[in-house]
């Protein structure tokens, strides 16, 4: 089944109480999977439809009631002459009611809910002037219980009379397309200007073969400052697409005693933290499956006493109550043929955190159970690597993590916009190149869907609409200087030297190979970010045709580490990172060295390894160099096909030398002649 791509969501906050209760939700452009020519204006699926829901002031009253309208005049009042419209699905975050045959919905009254319309196949929801969907009313009668550095929520009071929902006619949608953001994480304006710089233009740039129609951001949207909030909104905004953002571990108010309210001022500034949307033949359910703080519920299963064992608040992966009652219900009035695309920050499984428990889902195994027959698509971030499973992957430490041994349905792990959060020397965007986890750049997912089929492409930020893969090579000189980096990295701060013990200038150069590096063991690497278990990946060397192997077949292995299973392109830039040593006479203590997180002071220093380095990788591919190469210079030629059956290439030279040239200018031969004196006749 092929997929296509989503883009972000923030939605608008309409009125003084209204604006504590936006949501998110966002429309796609409809571009059909086949077309290569930017879609005119009036092809896209979404237009500019600025509004919100219609708050109607009275009488309290003990259910949650009003319409859903076509709102012809697009004025976000239902005027006379405007219709309701009938078998909409409108939600208290638990039930799930249709409108009848005028419009009109009655729901039960919750203590703390968002109220609000799943956008309908076929038609748009208003949205803010920063293409936010706005389609949810926010009720917390009491507002957040506490003062919270954000804000919170501010008591909404008694519910409205009626909320009323305006909705307009969209474009035909069985053919559009999506932009995947994983963790864009600004945890400063500084980080803002950063994914302008390698995303948002990345994506503009591209408008000439493709125009999202929706933007949807699997969470860690921000970095702990959710005042950032608007400026990230609007910098998003002028893609032009709906954006949908998923609530992430930090998105949420860190100073909040109780997972009810730790998404209090996202909700104020943003909107709902879960919800749903429809485009053509696709069902998009975002849900928060960040539980913060955990506590006693969570502790109940094996190995999350930490739950309630720490000093300090601590969250976990898990789908609430009320989430998984809202998804039973949504599934129970859906039609079976619709694709279900998951949308959610923690991943249901993962390969990079295969072993670990508050970074997967705890009860993701009841959640299969429910879309059990059906076609269903998990998007995640969160780990800040690539990750594409195909159905049936599988790595050691799901069953005792989580209790699945197995993805019963595709799972993406969109990687990161911010990389490595945003690591690594400048490049020539003046960006940091944050390579991910696993080796992959920053970057974003394209899904092409059509009908409940989509194809999915992941780009690096800023590196070309082709590339797919970094290439090169794993010989006996990298494995050493590689294990003596990290046997440094290991080496507890306080007992080892402050110099790393080599740098990237005491590298051998891998792509000059002599007989003995052959003999000991020398592999050609690609690294191709979103490769499956059924890539396949050729190399041509020198008239020798290689069939590359994927290190992780996904068979239930674990994870396989070190020198050898490392990604050489990546490491070589994540092992030496000279902006340690930045610093200037500009008398700021902020601006020497650099700053990371929560304002994270990295002083300056010798060039050190970045924090998080490809060591392992679940889409590295590999094969062992042939020891009787010739001697010479020779072009090698990785072609991939993947999944879909697109072919991708990539080329780099390999010397094979009897031993290696010195690397640095010869001064010995130089210094032995001299110059002579100036000769001031001609000859």
């Amino acid at each position: 089944m092929m997929r296509a791509p989503a883009f972000l969501s923030r939605p608008l906050c309409f009125g003084p109480l209204a604006a504590l209760a936006p949501l998110l939700l966002a429309a796609a452009c409809a571009t059909p999977a086949e077309k290569t020519a930017a879609p005119a204006q009036e092809e896209r699926v979404f237009s500019d439809y600025r509004g919100a829901p219609e708050i109607i002031r009275g009488d309290s009253t003990d259910a949650a009631r009003g319409v859903v309208f076509e709102d012809r005049n697009r004025n976000s009042r239902r005027d006379a002459g405007e219709p309701g419209l009938a078998g909409v699905k409108v939600s208290n975050g638990r039930d799930i009611v249709l409108t009848d045959g005028d419009g009109a919905y009655v729901l039960p009254v919750r203590d703390d809910m968002a109220v609000f319309v799943i956008q309908p196949a076929g038609y748009q929801v208003p949205h803010n002037d920063d293409w936010v969907p706005q389609f949810a009313y926010q009720h917390k009668p009491a507002g957040s219980p506490k003062l919270l550095r954000y804000g919170g929520l501010p008591p909404t009071g008694p519910l409205p009379e009626a909320i009323n929902f305006p909705l307009i006619p969209a474009a035909p949608s069985d053919a559009f397309d999506c932009v995947i953001l994983g963790d864009i994480q600004a945890y400063a304006n500084q980080d803002i200007s950063y994914f302008r710089d390698s995303t948002v233009d990345d994506i503009l740039r591209r408008g000439s073969v493709m125009q999202p129609d929706c933007i949807v951001a699997v969470g860690d949207v921000m970095g702990d400052d959710l005042g950032l909030i608007p400026r990230m909104a609007e910098v998003i905004s002028t893609i032009k697409a709906p954006q949908w953002w998923v609530h992430g571990n930090h998105d949420f108010d860190f100073d909040a005693d109780y997972d009810e309210d730790s998404a209090d001022s996202w909700r104020r500034l943003h909107g709902p933290n879960y919800f749903a949307f429809e485009i053509g033949e696709v069902l998009f359910i975002s849900l928060d499956n960040v539980v913060y703080p955990c506590a006693r519920e969570d502790a109940k299963r094996q190995g999350r006493a930490f739950c309630v064992t720490e000093n300090e608040k601590r969250y976990n992966g898990r789908i609430t109550d009320d989430q998984m009652t809202f998804v039973k219900n949504l599934l129970a009035l859906t039609d079976e043929d619709k694709l279900i695309v998951f949308t959610h920050h923690i991943p249901f499984v993962s390969f990079i955190d295969q072993n670990t428990i508050a970074h997967q889902t705890d009860n993701v195994a009841e959640l299969y159970a429910m879309v059990e027959g059906r076609a269903a698509l998990s998007l995640s971030g969160h780990t800040h690597s690539v990750e594409n499973l195909n159905p049936g992957d599988g790595f050691a430490g799901w069953a005792a993590s989580v209790g699945v041994e197995s993805t019963p349905f595709r799972h993406i792990v969109a990687g990161a916009a911010s990389g490595a959060w945003y690591n690594g020397d400048f490049d020539f965007y003046g960006v940091p190149m944050a390579l991910q986890r696993m080796g992959g750049p920053r970057g974003w997912f394209d899904l092409r869907f059509d009908g409940a089929e989509y194809v999915e492409t992941y780009h690096g930020s800023n590196l070309g609409r082709d590339r797919r893969m970094w290439v090169s090579v794993n010989t006996p000189g990298f494995r050493a200087w590689y294990e003596t980096i990290q046997a440094w990295r290991d080496t507890p701060r306080e007992n080892r030297d402050p110099v790393p013990p080599l740098s990237i200038n005491d590298l051998p150069d891998v792509k000059i190979i002599t007989p003995e590096d052959l003999a000991a063991g020398s592999y050609l690497t690609a690294n191709i970010w979103d490769g499956t278990t059924n890539t396949e990946v050729v190399a041509n060397v020198a008239g020798h045709s290689l069939t590359m192997q994927q290190t992780q077949p996904a068979e239930g292995e674990a994870a396989k580490i070190g020198a050898q299973w490392a990604d050489p392109f990546a490491i070589q830039r994540q092992f030496s990172v000279a902006r340690w040593a930045l610093q200037s006479r500009s008398g700021k203590p902020r601006n020497q060295g650099w700053e990371s997180g929560r304002g994270n002071r990295n002083t300056p220093q010798p060039p050190q390894p970045q924090r998080a380095t490809a060591d392992r990788s679940s889409h590295l591919w590999r094969a062992r160099l042939p020891e009787n190469l010739d001697f010479g210079v020779h072009a090698v030629t990785i072609t991939t096909t993947d999944r879909h059956g697109r072919k991708a290439t990539d080329t780099i030279v390999l010397e094979v030398r009897d031993r290696r040239p010195p690397t640095r200018f010869r001064t010995d031969i130089y210094e032995a002649f001299e110059d002579g004196p100036p000769v001031r006749e001609a000859k």
